[in-house]
């Protein structure tokens, strides 16, 4: 229970700390916006089919949660706060605050990008609880995956070029699992039809998380 308390103070102190100085949510969403601009104008409305849209669309999410997700663990490192949070808690409780507050930014991401990718690009599909499903599991494997790769480059010099290039191999699963559900939801409304990507996402963030969690105590106090 402990934990839990813990990991839910450092979740409601990263929200906090991201209101008042706005980094990773003016990153992520100006990102968003542009690359949905320029996609939008270079491709068309039309043009493209269903499935470069399905593609687009991951690719947008994907490229914009990599220009903010870095920062959770930067900024401890940039305020000299790390060996703080290392005396008063577990590296666990730290593992789940940042992963909770990653995956609530890729949330507010997808509230805004996804309606608008659909309006802009003219995107339709049939199977909306089945998308829905999809993008939910392919936000927690991205908020896992990020949050871990994250707090190793915490430490390095070029983080940014770093994380970008550590993340891409090992979010890979997630953007295909995500880009081929995605097109099937544009056809199918049958649960079976997805139910291997749906599947694939979820074991993946299963695995990412329990490994997170056995190796993150090693990575934090390295």
């Amino acid at each position: 229970m402990r934990l839990i308390h813990d990991a839910w103070l450092i979740f409601q102190k990263d929200i906090r700390q991201e209101f008042k100085t706005r980094y990773s949510i003016n990153a992520i969403f100006l990102f968003a916006l542009v690359t949905l601009v320029a996609v939008s104008f270079s491709i068309g409305t039309f043009s493209a089919t269903a499935e470069i849209k399905s593609a687009l669309l991951w690719i947008i999410i994907f490229f914009s949660a990599m220009s903010g997700l870095s920062h959770i663990f930067v900024r401890e490192e940039e305020m000299h706060t790390a060996d703080t949070l290392k005396l008063v808690t577990e590296p666990i409780a730290i593992f789940v605050g940042k992963f909770l507050f990653n995956l609530f930014l890729l949330f507010l991401l997808e509230m805004i990008t996804v309606p608008l990718f659909f309006a802009v690009m003219n995107f339709e599909v049939k199977g909306v609880a089945l998308f829905l499903s999809v993008l939910f599991l392919g936000s927690v494997g991205l908020a896992a995956g990020a949050t871990m790769t994250a707090a190793i480059i915490s430490k390095a010099s070029a983080k940014g070029a770093l994380f970008a290039v550590l993340s891409f191999p090992v979010l890979l699963p997630v953007i295909i699992a995500g880009i081929n559900g995605t097109k099937i939801t544009v056809k199918e409304i049958a649960f079976a039809e997805v139910s291997s990507e749906l599947q694939m996402l979820f074991a993946y963030s299963v695995v990412v998380i329990t490994a997170a969690i056995l190796l993150f105590d090693f990575v934090w106090k390295e």
